[in-house]
């Protein structure tokens, strides 16, 4: 015989649907995966704001020491006495390529040269040239200033070149009342030049076409990839020889009887120290702590070039450093795509 289990079946009323199985064994692990995704990302968020506010409660303390630097910078230039001035010579530098936003702008040259001048302690003014020249503009501005200077303050002032003395840096050098070269100093180059390039034949094997608009037939003079047009460069060589002249002018002005004038005078050619003292064009072999003790008489020398200062180059570097480490730390905070 089998078993059987005698328990007896309760009764179900008719049409009644059996209940369903409790879901609560199958959703729990589901559940649980949420709840612990939820709180990963909630963890992630909270620590990424943790980080943004340390970043930027980190560069606003950044930020304000540097102001305070530069405040203290320069409240303590305005601030320091400044002893009466004793007899010495004013150097003022004229180093690089003259041209605006340089350390040989006509800016910065005649805000040293006017301080030089002023200060009742400097003999004379010394000019140390290092130059190839540069822009006819701030050239003669400077050239201008000189001898107004000169005239205002009653002072002397020599040009000592170095290195080089060329273009638009002779155009300076001219204004002085005597010029020292180093007997292998570069000097000269009276000249003006206007270069470019031309790539209109190239275009033309390469199958390229230059689509220029203009209102005004000449607003696209001299442009590389056009031909050359006859009238329009005749236009351009008339203006470089009429500021050629001008050089020329200042120059004989300058120099006066001194300059021996050659046909390669003013043809842009350059010669060494000791063959321009020949022509005229410099006076004498001497450098500066010769001119300063010999001809000035004041072997104490003061710089007025202008520099940056403790403040600017702090916030010039500092600034660039920031700026790197600022980047490199939104890049770990927020990678960008």
């Amino acid at each position: 015989m089998t078993p059987t289990d005698d328990t007896p079946t309760p009764a179900q009323p008719s049409g009644a649907v059996p209940p369903a199985p409790a879901p609560a064994a199958a959703t729990a692990p589901a559940l649980g995966g949420l709840e612990t995704s939820l709180e990963k990302i909630a963890r992630e968020l909270m620590i990424q704001q943790r980080a943004d506010r340390r970043w930027r409660i980190f560069f606003r303390f950044v930020w304000l020491a540097l102001a305070v630097a530069i405040a203290w910078a320069g409240l303590s230039e305005r601030l320091t006495p400044s002893a009466p001035s004793k007899p010495h010579t004013a150097l003022v530098e004229v180093r690089g390529e003259i041209a605006p936003d340089t350390e040989a702008s006509a800016e910065l040259l005649v805000s040293a040269l006017r301080s030089a001048f002023e200060d009742q302690g400097a003999q004379a003014v010394v000019l140390r040239i290092n130059s190839p020249g540069g822009s006819p503009v701030q050239a003669g501005i400077v050239n201008d200033e000189i001898r107004r200077l000169k005239l205002l303050h009653k002072k002397k002032v020599y040009a000592v070149v170095e290195e080089m003395c060329a273009s638009g840096a002779y155009y300076i050098a001219v204004a002085a009342d005597e010029i020292y070269v180093d007997k292998a100093s570069l000097v000269g180059s009276i000249g003006v030049l206007m270069d470019g390039f031309g790539f209109s034949g190239l275009m033309e094997k390469l199958g390229i076409e230059r689509r220029l608009l203009t209102a005004g037939e000449n607003k696209g003079m001299l442009d590389p990839y056009s031909p050359q047009n006859p009238k329009q460069t005749a236009y351009a060589q008339a203006m470089i020889d009429q500021i050629h002249q001008q050089f020329i002018t200042v120059v004989r002005q300058g120099r006066g009887k001194r300059l021996h004038e050659t046909p390669e005078t003013f043809s842009g050619l350059f010669w060494n120290g000791e063959e321009a003292v020949r022509l005229g064009l410099a006076d004498k072999m001497g450098n500066l702590d010769y001119v300063a003790r010999e001809v000035v008489k004041a072997e104490d020398v003061v710089d007025y070039t202008p520099r940056e200062n403790v403040a600017e180059r702090l916030a010039k570097r500092f600034g660039a450093a920031m700026g790197e480490g600022a980047v490199k730390a939104m890049r770990q905070v927020a990678p960008m795509r």
